[in-house]
């Protein structure tokens, strides 16, 4: 067991690890205190009181607007608990025309842009056709974002300059939002139990010194097999922590979501058979509320699935291709969340950026930081200004 909510079953990498474990151990309790990973806990200060966003509660319909680790989160949160979420968001997170977010309707826009300048959420923004009613989160510095709230003398939320975007889903970014779907941030943030937790630091630093491994052995792809339709996004949102954070210096991983068991009429026979370049995480949530055959429309030759529901032969599915893939010996790790709530979320949430620090700090790239991101950023305002 990962936590009492999820079991992980690790990769099982036979390597002595002992003294690799005992530098990431030293490294954790380094990070445990950096000012980011603060905002992991509840002792996290919000900037914002619960009367200064009341008024902004009784909205039924929301825009979310923002880009990358501004929205991924956020998204994340949304569709993974959506059987408890009784408000509507749209996601503006690309540029793509789209006509749900031009109506009349009465919706609150909540834009957010970390430095406050980022071209596609300006664009997106200034497209909305209800401007009417608007929050604000960016940084506390001179940018576009907080000229243009003020302006409109909106309420502005600061975002934490210390916390990047990808490791925001914690702190305002994303606790804001989930306070205006009805859920309850406290509930997402364990993580002061979590670093005393055996089993769970023991797995984190298992899978840090097994990916560790995977690299020497030149393998640079990190594939989620995922069994949940509902956490498509939160694998978008470690798919963009793990790129943005450790593909620096000619290093790094490659994640990609794989949708299963859709998957398995596509690109298994290339996981099962091609280069053996990939490492894999299996990943389901517990859901018994799955459709069930109807036993009068079966034919003979499938009788075996008399009395199953969808998710039963799913499930089945899993557990099928986690045999093969160990009697091939295809390195794979495997998570199982038990009930789908805020806490194993936010131990999830934890578990992942936890890991992704420990990797950067183990190969020696910065965690933190996106430089060649930005040579896109200023060649596109080149290229509109000329």
């Amino acid at each position: 067991m990962l936590t009492k909510n999820i079991c992980l079953k690790e990769f099982g990498i036979k390597k002595n690890k002992k003294q690799i474990k005992y530098r990431l151990l030293k490294a954790l309790n380094f990070y445990k205190n950096h000012k980011l990973i603060k905002s992991f806990s509840n002792e996290y200060s919000y900037d914002f009181s619960q009367q200064q966003i009341k008024k902004f509660k009784k909205f039924n319909s929301y825009n979310l607007v923002g880009m990358g680790g501004s929205s991924l989160g956020t998204k994340a949160i949304y569709n993974f608990l959506k059987p408890k979420v009784k408000k509507k968001f749209t996601f503006i997170d690309n540029l793509n025309s789209r006509k749900d977010h031009q109506s009349n309707e009465k919706r609150l826009n909540i834009i957010i842009s970390k430095s406050g300048n980022t071209l596609e959420t300006i664009s997106n923004y200034s497209a909305i056709k209800n401007q009417r009613n608007n929050i604000f989160i960016c940084e506390n510095s001179n940018n576009y974002v907080r000229t243009l709230a003020s302006k409109l003398n909106c309420q502005i939320i600061n975002h934490k300059n210390y916390i990047g975007g990808r490791y925001s889903v914690l702190s305002e970014v994303g606790m804001l939002p989930a306070i205006f779907m009805g859920l309850k941030p406290e509930k997402f943030k364990n993580f002061n139990n979590l670093i005393k937790n055996k089993n769970f630091i023991n797995s984190l630093l298992d899978s840090v010194v097994s990916t560790i491994y995977f690299l020497s052995k030149k393998k640079y792809n990190s594939v989620i097999l995922n069994y949940d339709e509902l956490s498509h996004d939160l694998f978008a949102w470690y798919q963009q922590l793990v790129a943005e954070s450790l593909g620096k210096n000619s290093k790094g991983i490659l994640p990609m979501i794989s949708s299963m068991p859709k998957d398995n009429h596509s690109l298994m026979q290339l996981y099962l058979d091609g280069p053996k370049n990939c490492f894999f995480t299996f990943f389901d949530v517990n859901d018994h509320s799955g459709q069930k055959i109807k036993n009068s429309q079966l034919l003979n030759s499938f009788n075996y699935l008399k009395n199953k529901n969808l998710y039963q032969i799913k499930s089945a599915q899993k557990k099928a291709t986690e045999n093969v893939f160990r009697t091939k010996k295809i390195p794979f790790r495997s998570f199982k969340v038990l009930q789908r709530s805020e806490e194993a979320l936010g131990e999830l949430f934890t578990f992942f950026m936890l890991e992704t620090i420990l990797l950067g700090d183990a190969m020696k790239v910065n965690p933190f930081d996106q430089p060649a991101v930005e040579l896109i950023k200023t060649e596109t305002k080149k290229i509109l200004t000329n």
